[in-house]
């Protein structure tokens, strides 16, 4: 039996301003960022370059807080939408948004204004990475903060018109050419090619997420891909997503594109396959998907780690 979930966040849970800001950005699943980065970074040691502590350091602050940012801004556009406040299928505090709106902990005005200053942060700090190490960093941090606003925010609206696990995948990948760019100054293939799967995990961590919330999503008019298909046939993109993805990963290495231990990464579709076989059983009942979110989480954050430490010590 799984433990019971937390509780969901309350004003009295929260007397210190700090912590209910802090809270608010989610920072529990900031990781994905953060292994992103690393593997970034390891695209970049793996090709002979000396890495600076100093850049790499500010490179992951920074990232960490866009996608804070990130968080802050979807839970502000879909408290305003209202899709949050119709999920009552929701499993906090995987799904459902931060709660902090619907259980006033900040307001809509303070959650807008926090969501976008964070952003604004992460701006200033792009300008000086790009300052030292080369004008495409600003091409790869516009494209990035672009997928990360454009996900919830009009008028583009992605998550609204099934087009979010494409933004998702993109802003992550990104996430992992910018970490390398920092390092390296110039574009090259290899934060592409080893980025490729570890983002396609990342989305499929998103698009697990909706099913609980459709029902919600649905009565908002927030057409994700799990609305717009119905859950007993989006269910199947899931397993699609992961099958691309291990099929890229043992394809690169295949090709030697990658390193041989690189295929070690492979060994979390164990992961990814129960959690797909659950979600193909449990697709239409919320209530029994938190081990198959659980699992996805994992899947993705150790795929990363594992394809980090393969590239730099393989």
């Amino acid at each position: 039996m799984s433990p019971p979930l937390p509780l969901e966040p309350s004003p009295a849970r929260y007397p210190s301003v700090f912590m209910r800001y802090l809270a608010a950005t989610r920072p529990a699943f900031l990781s994905v960022t953060l292994v992103a980065c690393v593997l970034g970074l390891a695209t970049a040691y793996r090709t002979g370059l000396a890495l600076d502590a100093v850049t790499a350091l500010v490179t992951v602050l920074f990232a960490l807080l866009a996608h804070a940012g990130v968080n802050v801004i979807n839970d502000y556009h879909d408290g305003l939408s209202g899709a949050d406040a119709l999920n009552t299928e929701r499993l906090f505090p995987f799904t459902g948004g931060s709660r902090f709106i619907q259980n006033g902990v900040l307001t809509l005005r303070q959650t807008a204004r926090f969501g976008y200053g964070l952003l604004a942060l992460v701006i200033a700090a792009g300008l000086w990475l790009s300052w030292h190490t080369g004008p495409g960093l600003l091409a790869i941090g516009a494209g990035g903060l672009l997928a990360g606003w454009a996900y919830s925010a009009p008028p583009l609206r992605l998550m609204s018109r099934g087009l979010g696990e494409l933004a998702i995948a993109a802003g992550w990948l990104l996430v992992v050419v910018g970490s390398d760019y920092v390092q390296r100054g110039s574009f090259d293939a290899l934060p592409f090619i080893a980025g490729l799967s570890y983002a396609l995990l990342v989305a499929n961590l998103l698009f697990i997420n909706q099913f609980p919330d459709h029902a919600g999503d649905a009565a908002a008019g927030k057409r994700t891909l799990v609305v717009l298909l119905g859950p007993q046939t989006a269910k199947w993109a899931y397993l699609l997503i992961a099958i691309v993805a291990y099929g890229w990963l043992l394809g690169m290495v295949g090709k030697d594109t990658l390193p041989q231990k690189s295929a070690a990464a492979a060994m979390t579709l164990v992961l990814s396959f129960t959690a797909a076989r659950d979600l193909l059983e449990y697709a239409s009942q919320p209530a029994a998907l938190e081990p198959a979110i659980k699992r996805t989480i994992l899947a993705a954050n150790l795929h990363g780690m594992v394809l980090a430490g393969a590239l730099m010590f393989g």
